[in-house]
């Protein structure tokens, strides 16, 4: 379930926060960043759901109302856990570009990256943002993974589109991984383990005479995956495809030269 962010009510006091100092300690002695970060600890621990102003004030041994001078909502709290959050993904900004491989290493890079983040941080793929964050490890990110893009013959739309399409679709996939983890946690079987317990039902039910394909492709999909589907098999398969779109785009503009 996406968790709806409510947009700042003051545009110009978020973006201060994300582009000030997150280091410089308050009266109450803490700083943003600690604030930051004890609001990711209860995300990644106990979930989105969890993830109050009240439960960060308690978290860091302070009063709510305290809290709130040093971050005035819960919108603006949460898009510098995202900053934050984006500030893990590479070292620097040419982290991208120098991977072996040229272009395509890097957006496999940079694909692999963003997986593994929405991994540690399961919240991310929670919480709609409805617009992007404009703070400064968030430049950064779009910077470093638009350069490996650069000087191939594609327009600036169509480097934007190309990024666009890889993180759309790494997103997609790591929620579905994330939401199949969670089933096999909540119900305390795997996917084999469930389709092993369903299969004598299924076998009366699903005549194969009537879905030979489906029959076929499905058996043969679940002995590959242990289990109906393999989110993390699809990641690779269909990045492997979409970069082999990508691959005939530029072939394309070159020749167009």
């Amino acid at each position: 379930m996406n968790h709806k962010n409510p947009p700042s009510t003051n545009p110009a006091r978020s973006l201060a926060l994300l582009w000030g100092s997150r280091s410089e300690a308050g009266r109450s002695g803490l700083t943003l960043k600690d604030i930051v970060m004890a609001a990711m600890q209860i995300a990644d621990s106990e979930g989105v759901d969890a993830l109050s102003m009240r439960n960060v004030a308690g978290r860091l041994g302070m009063g709510t109302m305290s809290l709130y001078t040093h971050v005035p909502g819960k919108a603006d709290l949460i898009d510098l856990m995202f900053d934050t959050a984006y500030g893990e993904l590479y070292e620097n900004v040419e982290s991208p570009s120098q991977q072996p491989g040229g272009w395509r290493g890097a957006l496999l890079f940079i694909a692999k990256r963003n997986w593994d983040l929405y991994h540690r941080h399961p919240w991310m793929l929670q919480i709609a943002t409805g617009r992007s964050i404009l703070g400064p490890h968030a430049a950064t990110k779009y910077e470093a993974e638009l350069r490996p893009l650069d000087n191939l013959g594609l327009s600036d739309v169509e480097m934007d589109a190309v990024l666009t399409l890889i993180l759309t679709y790494v997103e997609g996939t790591a929620r579905a991984q994330i939401i199949r983890d969670r089933t096999q946690q909540d119900s305390g079987m795997t996917d084999e383990e469930w389709w092993v317990a369903h299969a004598p039902i299924l076998d009366k039910l699903v005549d194969p005479t009537r879905f030979p394909v489906a029959t076929r492709v499905g058996i043969s999909a679940g002995q590959e995956y242990q289990g109906a589907t393999s989110p993390e098999f699809a990641f690779h398969f269909g990045l492997e495809r979409i970069l082999d779109g990508v691959a005939a785009l530029i072939a394309s503009k070159k020749e167009q030269q």
